[in-house]
């Protein structure tokens, strides 16, 4: 003979088992979010080349501002543009075209949203892209917060590929390039250099 006592105790059983599934369908989901997030950030480190996301100081960006004319009509590129703050830094600094390359999906939609929160999203673009696939041809300027064993073989890309470049290197130098300028030290040392000087019968293609 079934109970009161024993329904409530079946119904009441049958309810922890109902939310045990949904709870553990809800941690599954988080933990497969959080997979696929941590995923793009830990990818480059499987490539030849890791260029870590470490985001810029303030007086580096104040540095690499050095060096850019303001209010220009200029094309500014940011290899390795991570959260956006250089593209949005030269913007307001007055450059009509600032734009950024970054491998990682996550960091390119929070930089699309800063530039937007900053007021100057129709002065940037932020392109979600291998930056040695990327075409550098078309800008004036590149800046690069690089690391040391990826700079040699970068500053061949540069040259062979657009040799009219300004390039503005920052936390390590172009070892294969003679910089025009250089400014502060350290972490914080900004390295400027012009490729044609190098290359004197350099032209934009």
């Amino acid at each position: 003979m079934v109970t009161q006592t024993d329904s409530i105790a079946a119904t009441s059983a049958k309810s922890m088992s109902n939310g045990g599934k949904v709870l553990t369908a809800v941690t599954g989901g988080i933990g497969l979010g959080i997979s696929i997030v941590c995923a793009s950030f830990v990818a480059p480190a499987f490539r030849r080349f890791c260029l870590p996301y470490v985001p810029s100081t303030a007086e580096q960006v104040r540095n690499v501002l050095h060096f850019i004319p303001r209010n220009s009509a200029v094309r500014v590129l940011d290899i390795g543009s991570g959260d956006g703050r250089i593209v949005i830094a030269t913007a307001q600094h007055g450059v009509k075209y600032s734009h950024g390359v970054e491998l990682n999906p996550w960091l390119v939609w929070y930089s699309r949203f800063a530039a937007l929160r900053h007021g100057v999203y129709s002065k940037t673009e932020f392109i979600c892209k291998d930056l040695w696939k990327f075409d550098l041809k078309p800008y004036d300027y590149v800046i690069i917060f690089g690391v040391e064993q990826m700079m040699n073989e970068l500053g061949n890309k540069l040259i062979s590929q657009a040799p009219h470049l300004k390039v503005i290197a920052c936390r390590y130098p172009l070892p294969n390039v003679k910089p025009l300028a250089t400014i502060d030290a350290g972490l914080n040392t900004v390295w400027f250099y012009n490729l044609s000087e190098n290359n004197p019968n350099s032209q934009r293609s």
